[in-house]
């Protein structure tokens, strides 16, 4: 994976034209792989590291539906919601970057150095402020969301609690004139109460990925690249044929076919991306007409 360590300095060829407007940007950015296009949509999706199956599938599903669109999916590499934005970002064919809180040349946290691998072999790209070698010290972290920020066309924050990282890039948006967006959740699970209290502030409500595309004026795709439509599993083809029958939410489909949720959800997303299924209203799926 050894790809080429290379600089921007602000004011030159190749920094970011989105963090020119903001005095508070880095003077000097570190990067490997591919920077965000200028030209090209951004979403930064972030989140709870110790987040819930719910949200992670969120993280992964609104990621994979932008990607497929054409938007870049921006966020830190951190375990959680961020890993899962990256990797939904990827199943979507799509480019994703990571803003690290330490050096390009340090993956941080090491579990996720395949993903790492997998982003910059799809195009994608790592950046930081600081230095290589520089090790993720805790005071890093809070400092790069106003990078994320800064590089997001509009923020997805998809689960945090109420004194959370995610709400300090929340913050930073806000003050950087950028839309956010929350995934709404219970109000007793502790992952969600700085979505909520986000949303009761006026950010708003990612009822749908579709949603987040008009705000960007992109306009959904209904048709799949030229490529011919792959042969499914059997158990993909099972969700298939139940849906054509009927719509339903994701656990009237595990019920129906006895495939585990988690497993169910990476069929969902797939089928979805493929134009196959859809989910309309929000939490049920059917096929697509």
């Amino acid at each position: 994976m050894a790809m080429e360590i290379f600089t921007v300095c602000r004011g030159q060829q190749g920094y970011p034209e989105r963090l020119m407007p903001f005095a508070d940007m880095p003077a000097r950015l570190y990067a490997r792989g591919a920077l965000p296009a200028d030209e090209q949509k951004t979403a930064a999706i972030v989140g709870a590291r110790m987040c819930t199956a719910y949200g992670k599938s969120q993280a992964a599903f609104f990621a994979q539906v932008l990607a497929a669109n054409g938007v870049a999916v921006i966020s830190g590499l951190a375990c959680g919601i961020d890993a899962a934005a990256h990797e939904g970002a990827l199943r979507g064919h799509g480019k994703t970057i990571a803003v690290l809180g330490c050096g390009v040349d340090i993956c941080y946290p090491k579990q996720n150095y395949p993903l790492l691998r997998q982003m910059l072999e799809n195009e994608g790209g790592v950046l930081s402020e600081f230095p290589p070698g520089a090790e993720p010290l805790p005071w890093h972290f809070p400092i790069r969301n106003r990078v994320i920020s800064a590089l997001a066309d509009v923020v997805l924050v998809i689960e945090a609690k109420e004194k959370s990282g995610s709400l300090i890039t929340a913050d930073y948006a806000l003050e950087q004139g950028k839309t956010v967006f929350a995934l709404p959740g219970r109000t007793t699970d502790a992952t969600s109460r700085g979505c909520n209290r986000l949303i009761a502030q006026g950010a708003e409500i990612a009822l749908s990925p579709e949603i987040i595309l008009e705000e960007l004026g992109v306009q959904k795709s209904r048709t799949k690249r030229a490529a011919p439509r792959p042969r499914y599993g059997k158990e993909a083809e099972m969700v298939r044929k139940t849906l054509a029958a009927e719509p339903q939410n994701l656990a009237q489909l595990a019920g129906s076919t006895g495939i585990p949720l988690q497993d169910l959800t990476g069929i969902l997303l797939a089928l979805e991306i493929d134009g196959v299924i859809e989910e309309h209203p929000p939490g049920v799926y059917r096929k697509v007409l």
